[in-house]
């Protein structure tokens, strides 16, 4: 569920994709613009180098910042919202990218929401982030936030994975397949979407468990509480298999590794257009109904 806000924005953080001349033309001129209207714009290391302005690290620039404007696609908002920690300031993507899901606006829309954000009236609405860590003999050899999804995969072809699940300490099942996606409602319409995952709303509590090419059709797609407590256990004795959360960090798992997703970090905050439906996002995005 959105939510209005009436503090105007002051400070904003530009965040760029890198090595992208798109972006760095963008930002630039969003610098420009921005300044224009009196607003201090602070950047991350990639849009400093373009705009002659100081570099912070993400999460420094979260702490510091009314607004982190993402000029990118889906992939460069993914690594904004995990490097900016818990720190739950707004997020505004601009598409520079081709299906942009993550993106609410085009370039050619960003001054017109811009100036309502500067002067203190706009909408965000929260999405659910993942806790992803992995415990081997009782080091804790990863920890990541997941905007979309924890995805378990083979390492090898010609093998299948056997993928233990347990919710709040409870037996789920034991999947048997390529692998194993656990999925956010905004990860929803990612991996999992192709993998024949349930498209969920944005604002939707729940993870969902999506086996990739379960070797029993009986496996099928599980919804589950948010606040389930998720531990994942590889249970294969030859070889590795691999983590990879938000298609972005991840890691080799070993037999004895167990991997807990949980709930309980603070949500990212999306700024959103007004009135815009997430179904119009969905027939624009997917084509619905189109043909």
């Amino acid at each position: 569920m959105s939510e209005r806000r009436t503090q105007p924005i002051k400070t904003v953080g530009l965040c760029v994709k890198p090595a992208s001349r798109t972006a760095a033309d963008a930002a630039r001129a969003l610098h420009g613009w921005l300044e224009e209207r009196g607003v201090t714009v602070r950047a991350d290391p990639d849009a400093a180098a373009v705009c002659g302005v100081s570099a912070h690290e993400r999460e420094t620039l979260a702490e510091k910042v009314d607004l982190l404007l993402v000029l990118g696609g889906d992939g460069t908002i993914l690594a904004v919202v995990r490097e900016s920690g818990s720190f739950e300031v707004p997020i505004l993507g601009v598409n520079l990218g081709t299906l942009g899901f993550l993106a609410e606006i085009n370039p050619d829309q960003q001054h017109a929401l811009l100036e309502d954000m500067l002067a203190g009236h706009y909408e965000v609405e929260p999405r659910m982030r993942l806790r992803v860590r992995v415990v081997r003999d009782g080091t804790e050899i990863l920890s990541a936030l997941a905007l979309n999804d924890a995805v378990f995969t083979r390492t090898e072809l010609s093998r299948m994975l056997h993928i233990e699940a347990r919710a709040d300490g409870v037996p789920v099942t034991r999947y048997r397949g390529d692998g194993l996606i656990v999925s956010t409602p905004t990860g929803s319409t990612a991996y999992t979407l192709s993998a024949g995952g349930p498209i969920l709303m944005p604002g939707s509590r729940v993870v969902a468990l999506t086996p990739i090419c379960p070797h029993t059709l009986t496996q099928r797609p599980l919804v589950l509480p948010a606040e389930s407590a998720l531990e994942i256990t590889v249970r294969d004795d030859e070889g590795a298999a691999q983590l990879t959360v938000d298609g972005q960090v991840g890691a080799s798992l070993a037999p004895s590794d167990i991997v807990y997703v949980t709930t309980d970090v603070p949500p990212a905050w999306f700024v959103v257009v007004p009135d815009r439906s997430r179904f119009e996002v969905l027939r624009t995005k997917l084509g619905w109904g189109a043909g």
